[in-house]
């Protein structure tokens, strides 16, 4: 599933090409998982580093393309006056499957700290409903990458 996800959004067009436009499903996502990073009003370096990771590692970039495609995401986050502009350019472009597999994507990063803030579980939580996946999907990404986290705290309204 997840490899679907990253085979769909490396098919999308080179990084280099990032316009900064809610648009662009590559902003609009970078935008979203740079929103679920801020959400509690503490951005960490953890945190910082584990958004680009995933962006280096979806879209194969590194560098300047990088750089572009998280400012761009950053950009973006900060213009939006809500999250439905993004929400609806992912749910366009992505099928059920790759839409479970960002939610997981924004797991990780809500769990790149070892910390599950209830503004990031709502964060997820609303971008899961504007996309369409299911609660159950939402949760099992959940547990997935708390486990992955190490000494990873919280509790989750879903429980």
């Amino acid at each position: 599933m997840f490899e679907r996800v990253l085979s769909f959004l490396r098919d999308l067009p080179a990084a280099g090409e990032v316009k900064p436009s809610a648009d662009d499903p590559r902003v609009a996502a970078s935008a979203l998982l740079y929103h679920v990073m801020n959400a509690d009003g503490v951005r960490q370096d953890v945190e910082w580093e584990r958004f680009k990771e995933i962006l280096a590692e979806t879209y194969s970039i590194s560098g300047e393309e990088l750089d572009a495609l998280a400012a761009a995401g950053e950009r973006a986050d900060n213009e939006a006056i809500d999250l439905y502009a993004f929400t609806s350019v992912l749910k366009r472009h992505l099928d059920a499957e790759a839409r479970k597999a960002f939610i997981g994507l924004m797991w990780e990063i809500v769990y790149a700290d070892g910390e599950l803030h209830e503004l990031e579980d709502n964060t997820v939580w609303r971008v899961a409903e504007l996309i369409g996946v299911e609660r159950q999907d939402r949760i099992e990404a959940r547990r997935k990458a708390a486990a992955e986290a190490p000494g990873a705290r919280g509790t989750s309204s879903d429980e």
